[in-house]
């Protein structure tokens, strides 16, 4: 699970943005209501720690309960309900919503990846391309599809891309910028295009390096000649039509950005019961 200290700020955030000056309509209303949200497509389930906050910032008298994180449901599937003062329900339905469609969504784009590179030992990674102030929200959700996160800010460890390498003037260069700025416990990583940059990287003293828009063949061979003296991580150009071979190819990991920028929200709707 994620900590509650993780998405409570963004859930107060958001209600905020959705009824700046209250709900004109849901206040006139008096007397309960319940409801249950209804998945209408496959996926995996995910959000519902954060939708019940959401109900909770709203009203505390409203009962909610879902269903486990990481469920795999179908259409017609119940995921939750709700019960309390129907002006509350309202006031919290969509807003919700949002965030249960879009975790789910983000959670079954990773469990799809993951599915496809099962068996092959290679681990599905996030990257920093997520959604202002959704990283942790969205990296739990890759979690809970089954993927795993890579560092989660720019703090937590060096990864020395194209424009980095151009700024310190080289690849030797920006490894020894980032040893010289690191303390001994930051992993540093290389971006690296061609088999040569992977050799230069690895004499270099990177502890990991990232394969850059490198076919598959490419792969192969780098993993041949250097995946024994250091980490190799697959990324760019990577999709759900070609993620096996990256993963025959017999890379430690691939790095996917779409699996959270480019994720389409699961299709969950809110129903009350009439």
């Amino acid at each position: 699970m994620i900590p509650r200290s993780e998405y409570k700020g963004i859930v107060r955030e958001a209600l905020r943005e959705d009824a700046p000056s209250g709900d004109p309509f849901g206040e006139a209303l008096r007397g309960g209501a319940s409801g249950a949200f209804l998945a209408r497509a496959e996926g995996v389930f995910c959000g519902g720690a954060v939708a019940e906050e959401v109900f909770r910032q709203v009203d505390p008298s409203v009962v909610v309960a879902f269903v486990p994180e990481g469920r795999r449901v179908s259409p017609g599937d119940r995921l939750g309900e709700a019960a309390g003062p129907v002006g509350s329900i309202l006031r919290a339905e969509r807003v919700a919503l949002n965030f249960l469609q879009r975790l789910s969504g983000v959670a079954t784009a990773t469990s799809r990846y993951v599915e496809r590179i099962a068996g092959y030992g290679t681990r599905l990674l996030d990257t920093r391309k997520t959604t202002p102030t959704m990283r942790a929200l969205e990296k739990y959700a890759v979690r809970v599809g089954g993927g795993a996160n890579h560092r989660f800010s720019l703090s937590d460890g060096i990864l020395i891309k194209e424009n980095g390498i151009r700024a310190a003037g080289g690849i030797a260069e920006a490894v020894a910028v980032a040893r010289s700025a690191a303390h001994h416990l930051l992993r540093v990583e290389v971006e690296a295009e061609t088999l040569a940059d992977v050799e230069t990287a690895t004499r270099a003293g990177a502890d990991a390096i990232l394969l850059d828009n490198m076919p598959p063949e490419m792969v192969r061979q780098a993993v041949e000649r250097f995946g024994g003296e250091v980490f190799l991580e697959a990324s760019g150009g990577i999709h759900l039509g070609n993620v096996e071979e990256y993963a025959r190819a017999g890379v430690a990991a691939v790095s996917v950005g779409a699996i959270t920028h480019s994720a389409p929200a699961l299709d969950i709707s809110f129903e009350l019961s009439t």
